[in-house]
């Protein structure tokens, strides 16, 4: 469905992304994992034509869409924070792609009426956002996306703004609109247990780079770099009775500005050489497709911190 080559962008001396490369199977759910500045909302954004690219490529569907409107694109984009206009009603919400692209009035009732359905906002379709709970106003959101007809979504953490008792109402439509719509996903994240009930596959980023690359079940099951291995120990035990020991990492993430050389997460890494210092590590395969961007890849961290569990 999507292929990125190869990709650059830079706001002045910051380098958001840095020589990125990615593939996007048809009919996948791919998550992005990383802390605040590495990449991840700047490739979903370069995806779908909102930030131009420095360099680099991207395909959609075999066709190269580099320098192609986002309209033109037929991506949807679900953000964060609802995106709603709050002076129209939910069905004007809905309905505004395909107004301002003039669709006859019998097509745009058609199709408004079929999302107010789907995301179960029928009842609500004469209110305004103000008026409606926060899964709500994401429903309405969701349905922007699709009015459209995509097949490839890309959402910027579309549950984080919610409570967790409706999060998890919103990540189980997610799951149904994929199905029904044979929709192809690609979704920032921050939270490990949200990433693991709804993703196919898990790209890990840090400081602009993608530092491993798996199916979701492979990358909880044998994390390989060491950053992944620290962010998965801070996930809670699921099991009661059971408890495992955090990996605390040293020091700050290092300035986008003015990275490290070599390997980016040298710096913090409990099992970093001198290599890692003079030659960046490439993302290579380690069997499975899972790949890792790593000159030790696979070695275990030394335990610190408290027990979780």
């Amino acid at each position: 469905m999507i292929t990125v080559s190869h990709a650059r962008k830079a706001f002045g001396d910051f380098v958001a992304l840095d020589d990125v490369s990615l593939d996007i199977p048809t009919g996948s759910l791919t998550a992005l994992l990383g802390p605040s500045g590495s990449g991840k909302s700047t490739l979903l954004r370069a995806i779908a034509g909102l930030d131009d690219l420095d360099s680099g490529v991207v395909m959609i569907g075999g066709a190269d869409v580099t320098r192609v409107v986002p309209q033109k694109r037929g991506i949807g984009f679900v953000f964060q924070h609802y995106a709603a206009f709050k002076h129209m009603t939910v069905r004007d919400n809905i309905a505004f792609g395909l107004s301002i692209r003039r669709r006859p009035k019998a097509e745009i009732q058609r199709r408004v009426d079929e999302l107010l359905q789907v995301v179960g906002l029928e009842v609500f379709q004469s209110r305004y956002p103000a008026q409606l709970s926060g899964g709500q106003r994401q429903r309405i959101g969701l349905a922007r996306a699709l009015v459209l007809r995509p097949k490839f979504i890309v959402a910027d953490e579309p549950v984080s703004a919610l409570d967790v008792s409706i999060q998890s109402q919103v990540l189980n439509l997610l799951v149904e609109l994929k199905q029904e719509f044979s929709l192809t996903y690609l979704f920032v994240a921050h939270d490990l247990a949200v990433v693991g009930y709804i993703s196919d596959r898990v790209a890990v980023m840090y400081l602009g780079k993608i530092v491993e690359l798996a199916t979701s079940e492979e990358l909880f099951r044998r994390p390989l770099h060491p950053y992944t291995l620290a962010l998965l120990s801070a996930n809670p035990e699921p099991i009661p009775g059971r408890k495992h020991q955090r990996i605390v990492l040293e020091g700050d993430v290092p300035s986008p500005i003015n990275p490290p050389s070599g390997c980016r997460f040298r710096t913090r890494c409990p099992i970093a050489r001198e290599i890692c210092a003079e030659v960046e590590p490439p993302l290579e395969d380690h069997g499975a497709g899972h790949a890792a961007a790593c000159h030790f890849a696979g070695t275990p961290l030394p335990e610190t911190g408290s027990l979780i569990g």
